[in-house]
């Protein structure tokens, strides 16, 4: 063993300075390799975390709200059109009538006598004029005999004529009594709800009394009226918006929407079924009427209303949240953050808003991620950690089970 050991030694001194050399230099990568693989991890840049939301497309609608008033689509005044003291009421106030329905009686007495008194002469008139009838056939024929002279021929025929005038005087003398005598009895012209009486039972009315007996209003359908500026004129005009007019190229026409006296919602629409053709030049406006069912008489006329009108329909717009634009004096620019997560400082051109989104005319391109939150940390080119925001992030967890 002790042999074996002296031989060891004496080998390790043979080695020469090369090999020595060689070994060190080994000993040193090793101990060079060992330390690069122990060493900590250089601290990591922190990025800002931004959330950020796609450029959507959508089929924006652009309302206008306007104060509208709502009046019966018919609203009519019952009246005495002959003079005499009313005796009768046919009706409950407050109710259905319909058209033709007897209202009012007033005191026929008198007209009947009237009708009565210009038929007899009617037909008293008519007998002359069958008399002045037979005297003429029987001169004519001894005329053409020259047994008659020629003014017994003309006193005839003059008796004849005069007679035929006085039957149809007599006739419209009996037609006017008559139509007078219908008079007596009023019925409601429409069909609707008519109001309490305007009279009492017993009152003298007609032309020399008070002639408003009643009024009926027809409200299953009601019209709302409201006012325009001309700005909101231009601008349906520029977006070939005819307000008034039907439009079967469209896939939608202007209609409105109104709000009852405890803000709840209308449920049923009204379309816009009319527009003046010109601007009030003391308010800069113009009128406009839409036409509304109201078949459980919910509406009623002369309230007051809001009204919201459809003013045009951008279909395929890019929309981005209202939040995620700044404005500065040189104008409004996002933040687009590019596929290697750089943010890019972009002008971009407005157009309407709606609600808490807004229309983008020009600057931003359908599916580019926008900052909505943290765009306060950047500067053109800073490097980003995107985040979804919430709402796309819930839209996306709401979406997953369909997958």
């Amino acid at each position: 063993m002790l042999q074996l050991g002296r031989q060891a030694v004496g080998g390790v001194r043979r080695l020469s300075k090369r090999t020595w050399k060689i070994l060190g230099l080994c000993a040193v990568l090793l101990a060079a390799g060992i330390w690069w693989i122990t060493r900590p991890a250089p601290p990591q840049p922190i990025l800002p975390v931004v959330e950020v939301e796609p450029v959507r497309t959508d089929d924006i609608e652009i309302y206008g709200e306007y104060v509208g008033r709502i009046r019966a689509q018919q609203f009519v005044e019952i009246r005495a059109r002959v003079e005499g003291f009313l005796e009768k009421m046919l009706f409950e106030e407050g109710t259905y009538v319909r058209r033709g329905q007897p209202l009012f009686i007033i005191d026929p007495k008198v007209y009947q006598a009237r009708v009565n008194k210009a038929r007899a002469q009617l037909n008293k008139d008519k007998a002359l004029a069958q008399k002045a009838e037979r005297d003429l056939q029987r001169i004519r024929p001894l005329y053409e005999q020259n047994a008659a002279s020629q003014l017994d021929l003309d006193n005839a025929v003059a008796s004849y004529e005069s007679a035929t005038a006085a039957v149809a005087m007599s006739d419209a003398d009996l037609m006017q009594a008559e139509t007078a005598l219908s008079y007596t009895t009023v019925s409601s012209p429409i069909s609707g709800y008519i109001s309490e009486r305007s009279v009492d039972i017993g009152t003298l009315v007609g032309p020399n009394g008070k002639s408003l007996l009643a009024t009926v209003v027809k409200s299953d359908t009601v019209r709302v009226d409201f006012s325009m500026t001309g700005l909101d004129y231009l601008k349906s005009k520029a977006r070939n918006v005819n307000l008034g007019q039907k439009d079967s190229t469209r896939k939608w026409n202007p209609y409105i929407t109104i709000t009852l006296p405890d803000n709840t919602p209308y449920p049923l629409p009204g379309l816009v079924d009319f527009a003046d053709p010109q601007v009030d030049p003391e308010t800069g406006t113009f009128s406009v009427r839409a036409e509304m069912a109201n078949p459980d008489r919910i509406l009623l006329p002369g309230q007051s209303t809001k009204v919201r009108l459809l003013l045009d329909v951008r279909e395929n717009a890019m929309v981005i949240p209202t939040k995620s634009v700044i404005i500065e004096k040189g104008g409004a620019y996002i933040f687009v953050i590019r596929p290697d997560s750089v943010a890019e400082r972009r002008m971009i051109e407005l157009g309407p808003e709606i609600g808490n989104r807004v229309i983008v005319e020009r600057g931003a391109v359908p599916g580019e991620r926008i900052v909505t939150e943290g765009y306060h940390k950047l500067t053109h080119g800073d490097k980003v950690e995107p985040i979804a925001a919430a709402a796309e992030t819930e839209a996306e967890t709401t979406e997953q089970p369909e997958n």
